[in-house]
């Protein structure tokens, strides 16, 4: 999967496949011959959400820095 797909994924898109892979996995209706490319693929979103997660927390933390920052210098 090339990075600009990855990008393409957005977080909310992630977390339902996530769960329609489970739900899948859940009700036994996973194919034994797909179920390591269901749980590969499974394994990708979930880092996918952590990166963006760890991503957005940095953007937020930098953001309220910045405002710290203003309200200091006044």
């Amino acid at each position: 999967m090339k990075s600009k797909e990855i990008e393409d994924i957005s977080y909310q898109d992630a977390v339902n496949e996530l769960e329609a892979i489970l739900e899948e996995i859940e009700e036994g209706n996973t194919d034994i011959d797909v179920l390591s490319e269901r749980v590969k693929r499974a394994l990708f979103l979930i880092n996918l959400c952590k990166t963006k997660l760890r991503q957005t927390d940095e953007e937020v933390k930098k953001l309220l820095s910045g405002l710290e920052d203003n309200e200091e210098g006044k």
